[in-house]
């Protein structure tokens, strides 16, 4: 059975609200979706925080049970295909964006430096435009210097997959593969609690809990 956001909310007790109207744009899908807007700010603190902690302070919903995140093959911007569970071992970031929902685009700076500083480490970014227009995204790509994985999903086929029905929507899935977390609206993926976030996912790996410092 597919991990859709609106079946892991409803199990979780988050309530999400689809807009009835699409969004304008060359790029903007033929079905309702719509941007959502979030908190992008880092709230103070002077502590590195824990793995419980990163998740409150980003405010991302946990599953109610780790279940392995579904499968998927797309095509990549950069050429070729990527495939998720070619990706076991590593912790991945998939998150669902579109040039046309000003929300993404305020986040993506972060996720560019996020990727960056832990890539080595084994953290993955994943990038799924659903702009219908897949000639847009790569000038939009590289006019911003974003050089995390960005694959196209024009139909919406994974979008759909996974329930992602506003934009952006973010999945971080462990190194096993299962669905750790996700959010519906932008996050500060740069901050404190993002490290810590990706740091405890990592030792996991080690076969330390996830809450372990």
């Amino acid at each position: 059975m597919s991990l859709t956001l609106l079946s892991l909310a409803a199990l979780a007790g988050v309530g999400l609200m689809v807009a009835p109207r699409m969004p304008s744009g060359p790029g903007a899908p033929a079905s309702a979706l719509r941007p959502t807007s979030g908190p992008v700010t880092e709230p103070p603190s002077e502590e590195t925080p824990s793995f419980d902690a990163a998740m409150k302070e980003l405010d991302l919903v946990r599953p109610p049970g780790r279940k392995t995140a579904e499968d998927f093959t797309v095509p990549q911007l950069s050429g070729g295909t990527f495939r998720l569970s070619e990706h076991r071992g590593k912790t991945v970031l998939v998150n669902f964006w579109a040039t046309w929902c000003p929300p993404c685009l305020a986040e993506m700076p972060a996720m560019e430096r996020l990727w960056r500083q832990h890539k080595d480490a084994g953290l993955v970014i994943v990038a799924v435009s659903v702009d219908v227009d897949p000639t847009i995204v790569p000038p939009f790509i590289k006019e911003r210097g974003l050089t995390f994985p960005v694959v196209l999903d024009p139909t919406m086929a994974l979008a759909g997959t996974y329930g992602a029905r506003a934009l952006p929507a973010s999945f971080v899935i462990d190194r096993r593969g299962r669905l750790a977390a996700f959010a519906l609206g932008p996050r500060a993926w740069d901050t404190r609690a993002s490290h810590a976030l990706v740091e405890a996912l990592g030792r996991e790996a080690l076969g330390q809990p996830a809450g372990s410092r």
